[in-house]
């Protein structure tokens, strides 16, 4: 197997799927600068764009739980 294809499964590995949930807990930060600058400015259009953006990264980040459950339940080891 070539580097380059270990590479790719990584993200379908434990830790490759731990390491999109850290980098999303990253996001968190962004989404909540954005909501403090639209209530500062008055933006509607701002806070809405910060909301739709906290419902992707929550969604998100529970797509990734629910691969890394079943990643547990594949475990033979795990019960």
């Amino acid at each position: 197997m070539s580097k380059i294809e270990k590479a790719k499964g990584f993200k379908h590995t434990k830790p490759g799927l731990w390491l999109s949930i850290g980098t999303s807990a990253f996001g968190v930060l962004s989404i909540v600068k954005d909501i403090r600058k639209a209530r500062s400015e008055q933006d509607n259009l701002l806070l809405a764009n910060a909301a739709v953006g906290a419902l992707a990264l929550v969604t998100g980040t529970a797509l990734l739980v629910r691969e890394l459950r079943r990643l547990g339940d594949d475990d033979v080891l795990l019960g």
